[in-house]
């Protein structure tokens, strides 16, 4: 029996290689299920040597699996060896489309032009400011001038307002 002992620590440490494994091998979950597989094998022979083995064994798994995702996501990336074998995410630079959400409360109500087409997204500029928009309802032209509506999150609202408009010689910030 001391050697069916020996495999359910085995299969523990298979269980703890195949979670840090699945973090490299996009196998759509597989891995995660051959991880699970192991560590209730494992548990399964423990129980078998003993009850006190058992849930002895519940308790390791119940702390290791955890603490192997938080080594694994949070800790492993910032090591040497993680940020040589992960991406980096692209850094955004000042002046993209997407603003923060501080910033755009600020446009409400601003009157700009429309640089992309809005269908009912595009890209329009307020004071030299490229911003992500969503049109209030349907289809508005490139070189049109919209107004700020509503701000929810990151989502600019804007509506067309018509040339003749009192807002249409004024953009303000």
């Amino acid at each position: 029996m001391g050697w069916w002992l020996v495999f359910a620590v085995f299969l523990y440490l298979a269980c703890a290689a195949l979670i840090v494994a699945e973090i490299f091998v996009p196998s759509g979950g597989i891995l995660s299920v051959c991880a699970f597989a192991c560590v209730v094998a494992g548990i399964l022979i423990f129980f078998q040597y003993s009850a006190t083995a058992g849930w002895v064994g519940v308790i390791i798994a119940a702390i290791m699996v955890p603490s192997l995702l938080v080594v694994a996501y949070k800790i492993f990336p910032k090591t040497r060896f993680g940020k040589s074998v992960t991406l980096t995410p692209p850094q955004r630079q000042r002046g993209d489309a997407i603003a923060d959400s501080s910033q755009l409360k600020e446009l409400l109500g601003s009157v700009g032009s429309v640089l992309t087409p809005l269908r009912p997204v595009g890209t329009c500029d307020f004071s030299g400011r490229r911003v992500e928009c969503v049109a209030e309802s349907g289809y508005v032209d490139k070189g049109k001038k919209v107004k700020v509506i509503r701000v929810e999150a990151t989502q600019l609202t804007v509506r067309q307002i018509e040339e003749g408009s009192r807002f249409a010689g004024s953009q303000s910030q």
